[in-house]
């Protein structure tokens, strides 16, 4: 491992973290002076670029990035099986998942098949009543009502019986999915999955797609397929470019890695989004009341969370609906009721939240953190998993138990360094869930209530040696040093030129000081706001979000006063005022006396 460099000699912050440099050791006074390029470049590096491909990790374009459709097992037989049921003008259901990438996924499989003068009808699963993945009584019922051909997206690639039903009754399916497979696949007309055990290197340069990236390269072969037949004698190609704007939306919401291809695909991805031509997408940023085009944190904060509350606690083809749609009136509707249940998404998901975290303390000694209840709503759990990971530092678990069936479904989170994906798919095959799948960072389970405590034990063994390693190796990792004077909207933008940024390709963490705080308090729900001064004359504001009480918070709010402190976090603008202003979202602080 490499030993990085320890940042002004911090190896225990307030929050227990030692601070090191991911990259080179880049200190500014103040200012940015001729540094743009080599801030930029320095970013680059620091994310694993070889110096030889800078150029094409700057500006990442398709072209740089897109393989060769055909390198993907199946690839080539679900793109002529599409091109032939396109032609024969067969009846063609997508099948999607309740969430954003299934619901991008599917509507850009409607969207191309539309450009290509044919129509799909599409099918959502209702998270409480039918849960995840294709069942076998839908797809016989999507059968029986005309359809020759089924297209699941972000689901299927587990679902061996429920496909083995279809495959019996001749209804041919082709699974599109990304999440991790297991040895033995369901009998299916194709497969196209890169995270398929057979895959070999693919899987470890495309294996971090989202479904919906899996799909538009499942898009361009099709329509390879069908340019090779002719089809395009009489009739424009579709522009596959402008499902981008899709591409971008799904991958960041499904909080995918933000490298290699996917960088390509949200980079492009918001330059389509800002263009607004798809009308239910517009509708979906206004309702967002988003002031500018959306970045890629637009996507994860704002617009994938709308879209997620139809699945998650209303009706899931709503997100399909609104992305497919070319009336602006409907479009309008249904983005305001995608933020009326969004607010009411917020409100369960604070409920269940406050449960939870009343079990945490019986299990500060546990490597992973169950939390499980009764009347839990099952729509917000992947949202609370993720808040108690984020408050304990811990891969986190939730279940909602129902007792009348005697079952409990679950959502879990990880940290970096724990796959719990492969956790679950191993206690599903060693008998202790029902069903379960994911990847390293998230996944699903469905547990039988008298074999909870089993299962936990189980996982608790599992992931005890790698929680270990990972919370040993916490740190706070730095890309940049500066004078409070430093923090300005012109660093803002030189920062965001090696973006986009997200999971994998985590945006730059400023470290800022020596200060002292000339105001601390809360506001809104738990946030901490402080106005923090240098000795360089500089004065800026920075803001925690749900950290008033952590050890970090307190601190700050009750023991600084006097004190000179390094602050830690990542630089943005804060556009509330009359002139746009930077600010700092803290993440961590350390003492500098």
């Amino acid at each position: 491992m490499t030993t990085r460099v320890s940042v002004f000699g911090i190896d225990s912050s307030i929050s227990g973290k030692s601070w090191r440099w991911r990259g080179g050791n880049m200190e500014i006074a103040s200012g940015i002076g001729g540094l743009e390029q080599d801030i930029a470049t320095q970013l680059l590096l620091s994310r694993g670029v070889r110096r030889e491909e800078l150029d094409m990790h700057r500006a990442p374009s398709l072209r740089a990035f897109l393989p060769d459709p055909s390198a993907f097992a199946d690839m080539d037989r679900a793109a002529e099986r599409i091109a032939e049921a396109i032609i024969s003008r067969e009846t063609v259901t997508v099948y999607g998942d309740y969430d954003v990438d299934g619901a991008t996924s599917s509507a850009l499989l409607i969207r191309l098949i539309r450009m290509l003068g044919h129509d799909a009808r599409h099918y959502i699963p209702d998270r409480l009543l039918e849960g995840y993945g294709p069942s076998g009584e839908a797809l016989l019922k999507i059968g029986q009502d005309g359809s020759s051909l089924i297209v699941t997206v972000d689901c299927g690639a587990m679902a061996h019986e429920a496909l083995g039903m279809a495959h019996d009754a001749g209804i041919d399916v082709i699974v599109v999915d990304h999440h991790k497979c297991a040895p033995d696949l369901p009998r299916t007309y194709a497969l196209v999955n890169p995270n398929r055990l057979d895959e070999g290197d693919l899987a470890s340069s495309h294996g971090h797609l989202a479904a919906v990236g899996v799909a538009f390269i499942l898009a361009v072969a099709v329509t390879r397929t069908l340019r090779e037949r002719g089809f395009f004698k009489d009739r424009a190609e579709p522009d596959l470019l402008s499902l981008l704007d899709l591409v971008a939306l799904g991958t960041v919401a499904d909080v995918a890695a933000i490298r290699g291809l996917n960088r390509a695909f949200v980079a492009q991805g918001l330059k389509v989004m800002a263009r607004r031509a798809n009308v239910g997408m517009a509708a979906l940023i206004d309702a967002s009341r988003l002031k500018a085009a959306p970045a890629a944190s637009d996507c994860g904060f704002a617009l994938g969370p709308r879209i997620n509350a139809a699945g998650r606690i209303g009706e899931a083809t709503l997100g399909v609906r609104l992305l497919t749609t070319e009336d602006p009136d409907e479009a309008r509707a249904i983005a305001e009721q995608l933020s009326t249940l969004n607010d009411e998404r917020r409100a369960i998901e604070a409920a269940v939240q406050e449960a939870a975290e009343q079990q945490l303390d019986a299990q500060h000694n546990r490597p992973v953190i169950i939390c499980a209840g009764e009347g839990w709503h099952p729509g917000v759990i992947g949202i609370v998993a993720g808040r108690i990971k984020e408050k304990t530092g811990k891969p986190a678990l939730v279940i909602a138990l129902d007792v009348e069936n005697g079952e409990g479904k679950g959502s879990g989170r990880s940290i970096p360094g724990v796959d719990l994906g492969a956790a679950i798919i191993g206690a599903t095959d060693a008998g202790h869930l029902v069903k379960g799948g994911g990847h390293a960072m998230a996944a699903g389970l469905t547990v039988a209530a008298d074999k909870l405590a089993g299962f936990g034990d189980w996982l608790v063994e599992r992931l005890e040696g790698p929680v270990s390693r990972a919370s040993a190796e916490q740190q706070m990792l730095l890309d940049l040093a500066l004078a409070p004077s430093g923090l300005t909207p012109e660093l803002v933008q030189t920062l965001d030129t090696a973006g986009p940024y997200g999971v994998g390709w985590p945006g730059p963490r400023v470290a800022i000081g020596p200060v002292t705080l000339v105001k601390a308090d809360v506001v809104g729900n738990d946030h901490l706001r402080v106005i923090a001064a240098g000795q360089d004359g500089g004065r800026f504001k920075a803001i925690a979000f749900r950290a008033a009480e952590s050890p970090m918070g307190q601190a700050l709010l009750h023991g600084a006063k006097g004190r000179k402190l390094w602050l830690a976090g990542r630089a943005k603008i804060d556009d509330w005022g009359s002139r746009p202003a930077a600010e700092l979202h803290l993440e961590d602080a350390a003492w500098a006396d």
